[in-house]
Formats: structure tokens, sequence, C-alpha cells
């Protein structure tokens, strides 16, 4: 045999041992044989884990709810940080004996805020108008309220995700039918004032309402800790033009609207081809064409990337760009400044938000968060991982499967943050990480910790809450990629609740500010460069400052009375980039980044490991942990609301790496799932060894899944405390002190 033909032979045999070897893995990747099944069986009796007493009942003792700055704090000056979730459609709408269930599985968990969302939709709420709910929905809703606010569980309203009419409102609008074929009134409620009135006499009708079981109305109830006008809409979003291009009565008005704006402006149509220049008349010919402004036919186009870019890129449209972005900031708070008046005047005291929705980038962008900063807090929305609603599974050039959010610092849910604003509070109202990306137990540690503590967020709540019970599989067929039920999410609360309503995670401060001069954004000045990429719920942003720096410390926005430059924060300090690891500013979080991506959490009260941790030594605080796991979420917390690590009687470890449901099957790269499985959810044992820098005695017990303990201790040996997900079968322990 000769030289080269060795070769060829050697390297078919590699070839083939190779393609062997990969099967292998997939094989091995897909067996979850040494798994262990979660009871689902979630027992409401005192646990280990409930966290109801760190709830501080009932909700609305210390007055109304104020922003004081970028924070929320009571009447009576109590300071408040809501941890929270989303209850949404017809599930809302309970009876008694569920209501009360759902409060104390809620209260378990830690979760002290609820937003109830889009449920005054007709077919939830059974109106008989589109201004009344059914008064048989209203008592169920009465009754849940009165039950959270014993519990210290406060409340909020995003009730109106696209206004829906009645046959009785017929009358009340200009073209019931053109707005009955689109479904509802998004898009054109923005401008049109006769569709503002019905959602405007709605919400007052409900604050106006008297909750028999507290006996107050809603607008003299301090629970009630906010009243958003309207859930993802914004007068720059897509929506807009696609509403107006569907329903001419309305376009006409539209149009009338931005020709009447455009008369104060210019006064003739001559001098406003001479602004313009011809090329920028009948610019949008799938629009309207014939353009002129005696003819009040101007088409206004409003879409929040088409101004952005467009005013950038297309020179010959720059300057009706940056005008149609003005008039669309000032008709849209025109809007908020009525609607927030009218539920002033029913007596309400607690904050409002506007609209948890971004509008493009650039310009657009920056007038629409402006307008949410002039009425009330900045809430948004994001989504991470894949699997319902077009969530597109990320990429995944580090791991296969779609990269996770620790190996890219400022990626995913929590480059949310860039849109925070100085002086004004922060809340992510929706957001969860999905299947089919594997990694979502990262999700609620990475927005509890970074999140709500080195940025000082103010609110979370996580879409949605489903049922009164962990969920038996990781997804389920119809609304189980939102679920907050998931064994990976909600049993994590436990933990994440004590950290954020103690204060563990120290706030940063703020590391660079991206100063926006309102005014120059008619001349089409922002003075910084940013790029906003969004994937329906999805957004990532980048720039001049990228959200990396987020894992260093606060970066927001200025809305400024001069014009200020912006400049890039000095992040050396805080990056090592040769062990590619980012330190948070306030010395207490580190991110390792890349393809073994991981952060730590080194606290008084919580230390923890989070991500691509497995075979390394991790020397916090208190504790240092080692595991054999590739992915981990492990955390330690005191269980105690004052004592830290260092000397508290007990604390909470827990355990959790990947869940699949029985049966679940990958394709070859995991990014989509093969066979979605059925029940009982299969939990990755979690392999760990503890060693606490504590000299007393100590004894652990293994606690079943709803946080009970089992009877079966673990005694540390030479200091060492060896968990063993595999024999435990659990993911919960206490370390008890002797």
């Amino acid at each position: 045999m000769n030289e080269k033909s060795s070769t060829v032979r050697s390297l078919i045999a590699l070839l083939f041992l190779s393609i062997f070897s990969f099967s292998i893995a997939l094989a091995q990747d897909n067996d979850t044989s040494g798994w262990f099944p979660f009871d689902t069986a979630d027992d409401l009796s005192p646990s280990v884990i409930d966290a109801t007493d760190w709830l501080d009942a009932p909700a609305g003792k210390h007055g109304w709810l104020k922003m004081d700055g970028d924070r929320f704090v009571f009447e009576d000056g109590t300071p408040i940080k809501f941890w929270g979730v989303n209850l949404a459609d017809y599930r809302v709408f309970v009876d008694q004996q569920e209501a009360q269930r759902w409060t104390d599985f809620l209260a378990k968990y830690g979760v002290n805020a609820v937003r109830f969302h889009k449920f005054t939709r007709p077919g939830y709420a059974g109106l008989p108008v589109s201004t009344v709910l059914d008064s048989t929905k209203f008592d169920q809703l009465d009754y849940f309220k009165a039950r959270l606010r014993e519990k210290g569980i406060y409340y909020g309203w995003s009730h109106i995700f696209g206004h829906q009419l009645r046959p009785g409102d017929r009358n009340r609008v200009l073209a019931y039918d053109e707005v009955e074929a689109l479904g509802s009134t998004i898009g054109l409620v923005m401008f049109a004032p006769d569709l503002q009135d019905l959602m405007i006499e709605l919400t007052v009708n409900m604050l106006n309402h008297v909750n028999p079981y507290t006996g107050l109305r809603y607008a003299e109830d301090p629970a009630l800790v906010f009243v958003e006008l309207q859930n993802e809409d914004d007068i720059f979003f897509p929506t807009t033009v696609n509403a107006v291009d569907r329903a001419p009565t309305y376009k006409k008005l539209f149009e009338k609207l931005f020709s009447d704006w455009l008369r104060q402006r210019y006064g003739t149509h001559e001098a406003l081809v001479k602004a313009w220049g011809e090329q920028a008349i009948d610019a949008f010919p799938k629009q309207q064409t014939g353009e002129h402004l005696d003819k009040d036919n101007i088409y206004p186009m409003a879409n929040g990337w088409t101004l952005g870019i467009g005013a950038r890129e297309q020179p010959h449209l720059q300057r009706r760009l940056l005008d149609t972005a003005r008039f669309l900031y000032e008709v849209q708070n025109d809007f908020y400044e009525r609607y927030t008046a009218a539920i002033r005047a029913t007596g309400y005291k607690g904050p409002i938000l506007t609209t948890p929705w971004q509008a493009g980038e650039g310009i657009a962008h920056y007038y629409n968060l402006h307008s949410d900063a002039l009425f009330g807090f900045i809430d948004r929305h994001n989504y991470y991982g894949g699997g319902a609603g077009r969530h597109d599974i990320e990429p995944g050039p580090l791991t296969d499967g779609g990269a996770a959010m620790v190996q890219n610092p400022g990626s995913g849910l929590f480059g949310t943050g860039m849109q925070q604003v100085d002086g004004r509070p922060f809340v992510l109202s929706e957001w969860m990480s999905m299947v089919p990306n594997e990694w979502t137990a990262e999700a609620a540690p990475l927005l509890a910790v970074y999140g709500m503590g080195l940025q000082g967020w103010d609110g979370s709540y996580a879409y949605a809450s489903n049922q009164s019970s962990i969920t038996e599989v990781v997804q389920a067929p119809r609304h189980g990629y939102y679920n907050v039920e998931s064994p990976l999410h909600l049993t994590l609360y436990p933990t994440l609740a004590r950290m954020i309503y103690r204060g563990d995670v120290q706030e940063a401060n703020v590391l660079s500010y991206r100063n926006v001069h309102v005014p120059s954004l008619l001349a089409g000045w922002i003075g910084f460069d940013e790029s906003v990429r969004q994937d329906n719920d999805v957004k990532t942003f980048t720039g001049t400052i990228d959200a990396f720096g987020m894992a260093a410390g606060r970066q927001v926005v200025r809305f400024t009375d001069a014009y200020q430059p912006t400049h890039a924060p000095d992040l050396s300090r805080y990056v090592d980039e040769a062990r590619k690891v980012i330190h948070s500013s306030t010395g207490q979080l580190s991110w390792h980044y890349g393809e073994d991506g991981y952060f730590t959490v080194n606290t008084p009260g919580t230390q923890a490991v989070v991500g691509f941790a497995g075979g390394k030594e991790h020397r916090l605080g208190n504790v240092t942990v080692e595991t054999s796991n590739p992915f981990i979420v492990l955390f330690v917390t005191s269980l105690d609301e004052k004592a830290p690590i260092a000397s508290s009687d007990r604390l909470l470890v827990t355990t959790v790496a990947r869940a699949r449901n029985t049966g679940m099957v990958y394709n070859e790269d995991r990014t989509e799932l093969l066979s979605v499985g059925e029940a009982p959810v299969l939990m990755e044992p979690v392999k760990a060894t503890l060693r606490l820098n504590r000299t007393d005695d100590a004894v652990v017990h293994v606690l079943d899944h709803a946080g009970r303990r089992t009877g079966k201790t673990i005694r540390p040996r030479n200091g060492r405390i060896e968990l063993d997900g595999a024999r435990h079968k659990t993911i919960y322990y206490e370390i008890e002190f002797l």
C-alpha cells in the first residue's frame, strides 16, 4: 500500500469515527434516563421555600405608589420593587375557590405584584357595550383582587390590547364597519378622537367601579399601582400604517390632521414644496398620489423604521420625514394628555404608563420614548428563545441549540434596559425565555440579579401565569411557551424574591448617558449612533454605547434642556479582555463571557453561579462551589430577612440545570423539537460540592419539590456538602446551623 492510499484510508476511517461519535453524542444528548421527574403536586402547606411572610401585607397599607425620580416609593416613603407575573385573557375570571388558591400559590413563591392583562375584550369580559364590563365578570375580578390585596400582592391594569367595538358603539364612531373589519382600534386610536373617547370611557368606568369586597372605588385603591393606557401600540409602530391604509374614513381624517399641522408650519402648498423639495411630494404612491396641501391629503407615513432610517438614508425625503415624526409625536402627546387627565379626574393618584411598546429606531424611537417619559414611568417588553408567537431561536455561534444569554453580556432580555430613562422608574412588564432554547433557567436569575439589582429596575412581570400549580410539561401544546409555572422558572422565585426584597444586589451608578435633546430631533440630530433590531417581540440594541456595558453599570437615556454630546463609557477598569470577564462597578458581580459564559453573585445575603460553570472552582464570599454539570443555576441565600449568609441560622440552596418532557427529542443542532414529548417533565440532576466559610455545625435537609423537609439529611464532611440531584431527586436543600 502506498503512502497516499494509507492517508486516504486514514481520513475515511477518521470521518466514519467522527460521524459515529457525533451520533453517539446526539443519542446521549437526547438520553434523559438519568433525569428525575418533577413532582407537580404543589402542596400549599407550610414549607421552607414559602415566601408569603416576606410580602408586606396588606397591599396599600403604605398609601399611594409614587414616582420618586427613577424609583418607586409609597406615600409614607417606603421603597418598593415589584417582582411579579402577568395574568391574562379569560384566566383572570375565576371562581372564589380558585382565586384564593392562586393567590396563596403566588404568595408562596414570593410574587408581590400581578399585571392583569388584556381582559376587557368582549370574548373574555362579556362586554354588553365596549365601555362597560359584564357585572358577573367584574365580580370575579373584584374578589380575586381583594384576596391579592390581603396577601400583600399589588396589581396593575393592562386592560386594553386592541379595543374591540360592540354593536352598541355604531353611532358613536366615524366608521364602525371599517373598525370592525380591522378587528380592533389598534393603529387608529392614537389619532382618532371618537375611538379615544370609547377607550377613555371604559377606563374611567372601571376606575369608578366599587369593589364590594374592599368597599373602595378602584380610583381610591392604593393597591392599584399602575394604569396602562394601551398595550403594545404607539403612533410610530407599523400598525398605524396598516390600519390607516385599510380604513379610508380614518385615513382622510389622519391626512387632514397632518395637512392642518403643515399649514400652521408652512402656510401654503408652495412653501411646503420649497421646504420639502418636489421629490418629496407623492413620495409614497402606494398610500397616496396627487398630494396637495389645499386638498388636505398629505399622507403622514407613521412607520418608525421609515422615519428613523429613511431620514438618515434618503436625503430627498429627510425634511418630510422629520416633519412627519414631529407631527406624530405631538398628536400622540395630545391623546396621552387627554387620557391621563380623564384618569386623574376620577381621583386616581397612582402611576400611569402610556404603552410598553418601542418605536423603530433613531428619531422615531426617541420621540416615542420621550412621549412615554412625559406621562409616566418607562415600561417595555422583550422575549427570547423560540416557541410560539414567531419568536425565532437565536442563531447559536457559541452553543448548539441557540446562544445562551450568559454567553453575550447585554444580549436578549437584559438589553431591554437600554431604554431606561434618567429620572423615571423602569419596568419590564412582559418577558420570557422559551423552548426550544435549552438554557431558559438563566432568564429569571439574569433579570433579577442584573436587571432588578445592578441596573435598578423597578418592576418585572413575567409572561404569563396560567395556573395555580407548577406545570406538568416544559412546553404545553397551546400556551406553555409563555410559561411562568415552568419548573425552570417559578421554582427559582423563592430565592430571587428574597434577594430582591432584601436588596442584596447593590445598584450601580450611571456609567454613561445617551443625551437626547428633543428639539434637535426636528433637525434630524441625535448626536450618537444606534441601531435597533426588532423581530416581532425580540429586540436588540447596538451603537455608540453598546448593551455590553450594562454588565458593569447603568447606561441610561437622558433628555436634556440643551444639546449635550454623548460619550461611550470607559469600561477598561471593569473588563478583563484576556480572561473575558466583565466585573460590575459595585464589585459584587462577575460575568465571564464567551462559549463557557456564566456569572457569579457575591453579596452578603445571596451567592450564586449561573451558566456554563462546570469543571471550575468558584470562590464566593462565604461559599465555594464546584460542579460537574456543564450548565447550572445554583443559588445560596439566607432565609432570614436581615441576617446574611455569614450569620443566618438557615440557608436555602436552589439547584437547577435543564428540563425536558418525557420523550422530548431535539434535532441535531438542538434548534428544533422533533418531538414535544409528554408529562412528566424530567429534571437534569445537579451534582455540586459546597464549602461554607463557617465553623459552626450544620445539617442539610433534603427538601421535596414543594420545599418541605423529606426527613432525609446530608452531613457535611470536612466542611464539604455533597449535593447529588440524581440520588436526592430534588432541586431544593436547606442548610440548618446547629
